[in-house]
């Protein structure tokens, strides 16, 4: 039997266990393509604003993303041989990306903060090597998805290797299967650029963020990890996405290789039995839960929350086992200095982030992408403190959340979280105000950039989004099913201080509407989304002090 004959056959069998088809793809794969050389390069002069505009044609719409969902994950079940099948038609086997040194990390909840954390670690503890990482979504740019040594890259370079992609995709259009796409999908499309930048730059190591589940997603196509992670399986996303933590926890358990160390943090037990079977169905060499570490709860983190903590304890361990099996350094000590000055530093636009607006002088925002019952919960810990979004002085805040969720997520659930968390936080800091009124305007609105319905006031947009329903965004159905759930919740809050806006623009001019009528300081909460964070970043002008 051929290779090729042997990859298709076994590509095509979906009744074969998912990872004992990876392995097979794996082994199979480098036989199958006549690789290019990804080192010839005829440099583009296309813009990056021609690459945003080819990345968003690749975008899927909210009718495509629902039928993935309503498929069960069947069609999920092709995203691995898929994704090898792009990852050859450029130049590359999967071989070559064991040489990016990659820390894979996944989970429900803390997945980008841990990211953040051990980029940060790795950074200080190995000064002048290139750390390179990778994460999604992006909040303004689509190349803040892409860093090297903590910077997104620039404009040229996310444009220079978007074209050489795409180039490479169209010349080599030669697929396994017809139902195949000549290109792949938005997410599938930024990690092979993030791939080929990553191995063009030739990092020293690769932070690699999940973008979704583990075992199916598009970043699972590295046979030999250094070190996985797998953040909190947060149990809100049960009821959400209609599985058992049973189910999340497998797929999470995924991103498990054969002979590699995987670590995690406390889990459900129901969550951990599964993890537990999946390290050892999947022979990793070590699996343990991140070990307490004495101190680092005294530690200012560079990202604001005490839910942070979790994150940083993870990151450390994994930063500990990268740096152990790479005998860069074998530390003795509980926390190195290097890995004090990591944490401390480490920054990650729009969770639990504090910004003075640079040009409203009365205006502070507080941006936080929280995006679930439990996240919203930590949002509402961290706002709802002296230091934040209470006043140590007897005068008092003028307080406005601007909100919005993902449709079909539970609104109602999410206010009743948030109404239950400050009025909770509000005792602990003997505060004799009501979780009713402790908001004076709320605002929901629409993800759309700016009032004229683009996303940023031109066809090619960072912030473009498909993924919106025609008809929930036309009659603006999310937010009024937001306001509603909000009046019933709290019947005594005036009608006049609850909008319901169709853009993020409308909302900004709201808020100034407001700073204009008080004496006060204003303090803004923006959560729900870091769709919504990185369009008020973009229309309300903060990108200086923000990003």
């Amino acid at each position: 039997m051929s290779p090729k004959t042997s990859l298709t056959l076994r590509a095509n069998n979906l009744e074969m266990r998912p990872t004992a088809l990876l392995s097979s793809l794996l082994r199979a794969f480098s036989q199958k393509y006549t690789f290019l050389n990804p080192k010839s390069r005829k440099m583009s002069t296309r813009s990056y604003k021609e690459a945003v505009e080819h990345l968003n044609s690749l975008q899927s719409n909210a009718a495509a993303l629902e039928a993935v969902r309503s498929s069960g994950g069947r069609l999920s079940e092709f995203a691995i041989p898929e994704m090898l099948e792009y990852l050859g038609r450029i130049g590359y086997s999967p071989n070559d990306l064991n040489t990016l040194n990659v820390i894979h990390i996944t989970g429900t909840k803390g997945k980008g903060s841990t990211s953040a954390f051990t980029d940060s670690i790795l950074r200080h503890a190995l000064p002048g090597m290139k750390i390179g990482l990778y994460t999604s979504p992006h909040l303004v740019a689509v190349r803040e998805r892409i860093r090297i040594n903590g910077a997104p890259i620039t404009e040229e370079q996310f444009a220079t290797y978007f074209f050489e992609v795409w180039d490479r995709l169209v010349i080599n259009d030669m697929r396994r299967s017809p139902s195949t796409s000549v290109m792949p999908g938005y997410f599938r499309f930024v990690t092979l650029v993030a791939f080929h930048a990553f191995l063009d730059l030739k990092v020293d190591a690769t932070i690699l963020e999940v973008g979704v589940g583990g075992t199916y997603d598009s970043t699972n196509i590295v046979p030999k990890p250094v070190v996985t992670g797998i953040t909190a399986l947060g149990i809100d996303h049960v009821a959400v996405l209609g599985k058992t933590i049973q189910d999340i926890a497998w797929q999470k358990g995924g991103i498990f290789k054969d002979s590699v160390p995987a670590i995690t943090v406390d889990q459900p037990p129901e969550g951990m039995k599964v993890l537990e079977d999946r390290a050892k169905e999947l022979k990793v060499s070590e699996f343990c839960v991140a070990p307490f570490i004495p101190g680092l709860s005294d530690i200012q983190l560079g990202l604001a929350g005490i839910h942070q903590i979790q994150n940083a304890g993870l990151a450390v361990a994994l930063a500990r086992s990268f740096l152990k099996s790479r005998t860069f350094v074998n530390e003795v000590e509980p926390l190195p200095e290097s890995f004090v000055a990591g944490l401390q530093e480490t920054k990650w636009p729009g969770r639990c982030q504090t910004v003075v607006d640079p040009k409203r002088r009365k205006t502070t925002w507080y941006l936080d992408g929280a995006h679930t019952v439990e996240s919203l919960e930590c949002c509402m810990q961290w706002f709802v403190d002296p230091d934040v979004g209470l006043e140590r002085s007897r005068s008092r805040p003028m307080r406005v959340l601007v909100f919005n969720c993902t449709s079909g997520r539970s609104g109602p659930a999410f206010l009743s979280s948030v109404f239950s968390k400050i009025a909770a936080q509000l005792k602990i800091h003997d505060q004799a105000e009501d979780a009713e009124s402790f908001f004076d305007h709320v605002i929901f609105c629409a993800n759309v950039t700016y009032a004229d319905g683009h996303f940023k006031g031109a066809k090619a947009s960072d912030l473009t989004t498909l993924a919106i329903p025609t008809d929930d965004l036309a009659e603006l159905k999310t937010q009024r099913q937001l306001a509603s759930a909000w009046s019933t919740s709290v019947p005594s809050f005036p009608s006049t201080k609850i909008h319901v806006l169709p853009s993020i623009e409308h909302a900004v001019n709201e808020i100034e509407k407001i700073e204009s009528g008080s004496e006060e300081p204003v303090k803004i909460l923006v959560a729900g989304s870091l769709h919504l964070v990185g369009g008020v970043i973009e229309v309300a002008g903060l990108s200086s002090v923000a990003l």
